[in-house]
């Protein structure tokens, strides 16, 4: 478990000041300066000794990304672009980093973007998130006022600007390329790759839009050494992470806790357990919506990471918001209310996900009912295949993931109601 003396956002839960007065006294923005003169190339191979894998839900390694930005300015500018745009269904992590947290983020934004040789930042947030935009603006203006933001930030000698930008509420801006396409003005529409965002990116310069949590965690990092943040969880799968435990958990809650800790310790010790105990879980969805969902007697011993999930159990950490579903559950009425949210969502610019989310949404409206024939089930996997793989953006992955979490792992389940409702005992079954 991990220590609170290792814990990075000490302010999750806004026990304490959120100001500048209250983040120096937890010791944020210390020797800020310091860390921005021992120059790009340390920070870039520190944060590549870390470990730190993006926290946004690819998981690609911050250090690695960040070396892609050109060296030598070309005379145009560069830019860091920040993804606060969290809008995946059970995600609810980064709004608390903005909200009681916010001078990790300006701070780490800073660092991040003297080391990419960028001197504005734009952060590019949620439409819903009003008050964690008074929160991160109110710290922004704080930041300008005492010198750690503008002409020499934080007598760095590095000028930098934060600008704040309120998206319009579409979950397609969250993925890099549209948000870029949302923050120019245009219709948030993801772009063909390459060239890829540090090529050209905002306004055809070069960009790097990393994740809130991964942008939060850089000075802590920088500052007690990349053998520390390494020293948490396994091999590629380092560091600690915020994890937003939701659904039928005594206790759901947002924690940070080490990477590679067990499923079954972190809901007992954060969440008091499962409701109605553990052999009343049916199923877990482990990282935000658009991953595949594992069933509960598979997901007990599990290892939070990356690898574990994605090789042992066929799903993904993704962005770490941990879905708990109990036996209580119509987990084929869950699975179909995604579906409908990925078919809302899409910006219909590709035409397997424009057609196939509506396709995949209206034949799951008949599994809930039973009213499908059997055969519609291998159909609706094939379509699933079909949309992913084949799309600009990984939309079309998000959609057709979960239902195949649902088909490979609750395909008896559905069997049962269609076969059911053909015999006329869909009346004691969850028909509604």
């Amino acid at each position: 478990m991990l220590k609170d003396q290792d814990r990075i956002f000490t302010n999750l839960y806004g026990m304490h000041e959120r100001n500048l007065a209250g983040a120096k006294a937890r010791g944020h923005w210390d020797g800020t300066a310091g860390i921005v003169e021992k120059g790009r190339d340390w920070i870039i191979q520190t944060m590549k000794d870390s470990g730190l894998r993006g926290r946004g839900g690819a998981g690609f390694p911050t250090g690695l990304k960040w070396s892609f930005m050109p060296k030598e300015s070309d005379g145009r500018p560069a830019f860091l672009v920040i993804n606060a745009d969290e809008s995946e269904p059970g995600t609810c992590k980064d709004r608390e980093i903005m909200r009681h947290d916010p001078h990790t983020l300006i701070e780490g934004a800073l660092i991040a973007s003297f080391a990419m040789n960028a001197h504005t930042c734009y952060i590019y947030l949620r439409g819903e998130y009003i008050r964690e935009r008074e929160a991160l603006q109110a710290a922004i203006d704080e930041c300008y006022d005492q010198g750690l933001l503008g002409r020499n930030a934080a007598g760095s000698g590095w000028d930098f600007d934060v600008f704040l930008h309120h998206g319009a509420g579409a979950y397609i801006c969250g993925e890099e390329t549209a948000l870029i396409e949302s923050l120019e003005g245009k219709k948030g529409m993801p772009r063909m790759k390459p060239p890829f965002p540090a090529g050209a990116g905002l306004y055809g310069c070069p960009t790097t839009v990393n994740n809130v949590e991964s942008i939060a965690v850089v000075p802590t990092i920088l500052r007690r050494g990349a053998d520390w943040f390494a020293g948490f969880g396994r091999q590629n799968n380092a560091g600690t992470k915020l994890f937003a435990i939701s659904g039928h958990v005594k206790n759901p809650c947002v924690v940070e806790e080490a990477m590679s800790i067990g499923f079954e310790e972190l809901i007992e010790k954060h969440c008091g357990g499962i409701r109605g105990g553990w052999d009343n879980l049916l199923a877990v969805i482990p990282g935000g919506s658009s991953v595949p969902c594992v069933r509960g007697e598979n997901m007990r011993d599990a290892l939070m990471d990356f690898d574990y999930l994605r090789g042992e159990l066929g799903s993904g950490l993704g962005t770490a918001a941990v879905i708990v579903m109990d036996k209580q559950t119509d987990i084929i009425k869950a699975i179909w209310r995604l579906a409908k949210f990925y078919k809302h969502e899409s910006c219909g610019q590709c035409t397997p996900c424009r057609e196939g989310t509506g396709w995949m949404m209206r034949v799951m409206d008949r599994l809930v009912k039973g009213e499908a024939e059997l055969e519609e089930i291998d159909m609706l996997w094939d379509v699933t295949k079909q949309v992913e793989g084949h799309t600009i953006c990984a939309l079309g992955d998000a959609a057709a993931w979960p239902i195949q979490g649902l088909i490979k792992n609750f395909r008896e389940e559905i069997e049962d109601r269609i076969k059911a409702q053909k015999t006329g005992r869909m009346g004691a079954m969850a028909a509604e």
